[in-house]
């Protein structure tokens, strides 16, 4: 875990200003897990036990904030940068917030497009697993004109990488005489997924813009600019993802709202999900012994 310094700790819990946490340290009125601290610098965790005068400091919970932007070319979505290097990151497009926030996921340098910023780590994991497949959509700008059975292997799925994709939801919008123009729909959400399953069949993506995620697009919102979603556009987002009622549409998904297949005969008195409304026996119907022969 990330270690913060013991003042900015207190005073984002409300106890004190940060100049008056070190007085109280100073005059040994705090205890780290039991120990005092007398002297600065002091680094804390978050499940530290900090105690001012004997009394436990109860941590307050950190407001989630979700912001949605429309990434620039030439963005990356990373929190630091490769060594060496000092390309633009998506946060320091992000101004005006009273915490830090992180990439749910990302979208290459070279592409331009929705990304989400959060500090909810719960809906960061669910967004970025391929398992619990939340729907991107892409706009792809690609040189040559792609014919009707390359639509159908993208839609059959491809091997990328050693390792199968998932299909995509394909439609051609625009064919000319040197290019092309597609909507690309996927739900797995891997690393450059669109650009390698196109490379895979011979086309140059020129340009590649997400348009949407889930149940947010692009629209009212230029590219380089950003905003705060709205509480209804929050639940919608974290339906999608199986979260607060939704149903996850993965294989792995686990929501309140998912129900499992149970394999075999259902129990006696119990009614099946697969019992017909023309079936003759229903719960609590005595069945009918079977008749003799001869």
């Amino acid at each position: 875990m990330e270690k913060v310094r013991i003042q900015k700790m207190l005073s984002e819990a409300g106890v004190a200003s940060r100049r008056d946490v070190e007085e109280m340290i100073l005059q040994g009125r705090i205890t780290v897990n039991g120990d005092l601290v007398t002297s600065l610098p002091c680094f804390c965790e978050p499940g530290d036990e900090i105690r001012v005068d004997g009394e436990l400091v109860r941590k307050r919970a950190e407001e989630k904030v979700y912001v949605l932007l429309n990434k620039p070319r030439g963005v990356i979505c990373t929190q630091r940068d490769e060594p060496g290097r000092s390309r633009p990151k998506a946060v320091d497009l992000v101004s005006g917030l009273d915490c830090r926030v992180y990439c749910v996921g990302r979208l290459d340098e070279g592409s331009t497009g929705l990304i989400v910023l959060t500090n909810d780590g719960e809906l960061t994991q669910r967004l970025t697993h391929p398992s619990y497949e939340v729907e991107r959509t892409y706009v792809a700008r690609i040189d040559g004109v792609m014919t009707p059975e390359h639509v159908d292997k993208l839609r059959a799925g491809l091997f990328v990488a050693g390792r199968r994709r998932a299909g995509a939801k394909v439609q051609l919008i625009r064919g000319g005489h040197d290019e092309s123009l597609l909507q690309v729909k996927v739900a797995e959400g891997r690393n450059c997924q669109v650009r390698r399953m196109l490379l895979q069949l011979g086309y140059k993506v020129k340009r590649l813009h997400r348009s949407s995620i889930g149940p947010l697009d692009d629209r009212g919102l230029k590219v380089g600019r950003f905003r705060l979603l709205n509480k209804a556009e929050i639940s919608l987002l974290r339906r999608s993802a199986g979260l607060d009622g939704g149903v996850a549409h993965g294989p792995h998904a686990r929501g309140p709202a998912s129900v499992l297949p149970t394999r075999g005969r259902p129990a006696r008195g119990k009614a099946s999900a697969a019992e017909a409304p023309g079936n003759k026996w229903r719960p609590g119907r005595p069945r009918r012994p079977p008749r003799r022969k001869g």
